[in-house]
């Protein structure tokens, strides 16, 4: 059986009449009869009934049909892949991704591959939440964590880079109020709270769980309840707290890298952090990816898998 002889049973069931389908494939009726003769004698199986009025596939033909159709369907998709190998990656990306490290990191890498890929367009949007990447006919998400709950046929998640929420505060707080020693005196410090998700209050945002792994002891979990008199649920605005000196900030380390580097914020209980902010690619499961999402994925796992934000030699 050859590729032609899908096409030709498909035609069939699609218009009902050797001479429609005929018109369709561009050869003469006669040539449509005894190709049809000769499938159905090769497989000797009665694959459509003939009246005068219309032609139907029997159930041997509409099974033949079905698998026509999705053999076809993989044909063309090969052809398109193989076709598209070969050329400028060209289309629309619609990606989504968080305020913060959108604005910091995200944005300046989107530009780059654009200008590598000058006939890709991008659209980034920017939120708080995450949208139904689906419904709302985004190709992809770059987001600080995974989708807990969602099954791994529905959605793809992939890792493009390690990150830490770790403990900052100023010099100047410092100097006035001490320097904690340990996680639990955290409570006895002016904590600066972010309350993401629009402040949902059911989530406990005052509540930091901390991890430590000194070298060659086992993990270590600390929860700490903290408080202070400033929260925000802007993690931009609580940093700039932060940097006036008002009190200890948990943040994502891309977020604060420069000012750690310049002195402008210190670390505070450097064993201590929170692991669970890493950013990663979300899209919805699908058979095939395009190539210029593929290659925007690749692109962003390159740049951002070395994190970029961390201090140098």
């Amino acid at each position: 059986m050859e590729r032609a002889d899908l096409e030709l049973v498909l035609a069939i069931r699609q218009h009902g009449s050797l001479t429609a389908a005929a018109k369709t494939l561009h050869v003469a009726p006669p040539a449509v009869t005894k190709r049809l003769a000769a499938l159905e004698s090769e497989l000797k199986l009665r694959l459509f009934q003939r009246t005068t009025r219309k032609v139907s596939p029997t159930a041997d033909g509409e099974a033949l049909c079905e698998h026509a159709s999705q053999l076809l369907q993989g044909f063309q998709r090969a052809e398109a892949e193989l076709r598209e190998r070969q050329s400028e990656p060209t289309g629309l990306i619609r990606l989504a991704g968080t305020f913060g490290f959108g604005r910091l990191w995200l944005g300046p890498a989107v530009a780059e591959f654009q200008a590598r890929h000058p006939r890709v367009q991008v659209q980034l949007q920017l939120m708080e939440q995450l949208p139904d990447l689906a419904v709302e006919g985004y190709d992809g998400a770059v987001w600080l964590w995974n989708l807990p709950g969602h099954r791994a046929s529905e959605w793809v998640a992939k890792r493009l880079a390690r990150n830490q929420r770790v403990l900052v505060a100023a010099p100047a707080y410092l100097q006035r109020h001490g320097r904690p020693t340990l996680p639990a005196e955290l409570s006895q410090h002016q904590c600066l709270v972010v309350r993401e998700n629009g402040g949902d209050p059911s989530q406990r945002f005052d509540h930091w769980t901390l991890h430590s792994n000194p070298s060659g002891r086992t993990k270590a979990v600390q929860r700490i309840t903290v408080s202070g008199a400033l929260s925000s649920n802007s993690g931009e605005l609580v940093r700039d707290w932060c940097l006036a000196g008002q009190g200890i900030m948990l943040r994502s380390r891309w977020d604060i890298a420069g000012a750690l580097q310049d002195g402008r914020l210190e670390q505070v209980l450097p064993a201590w952090s929170m692991a669970d902010a890493d950013i990663h690619w979300l899209m919805p499961w699908q058979a095939r990816t395009p190539r210029r999402v593929r290659l925007l994925i690749d692109f962003l796992r390159d740049r951002f898998q070395g994190e970029p934000w961390l201090p140098r030699a």
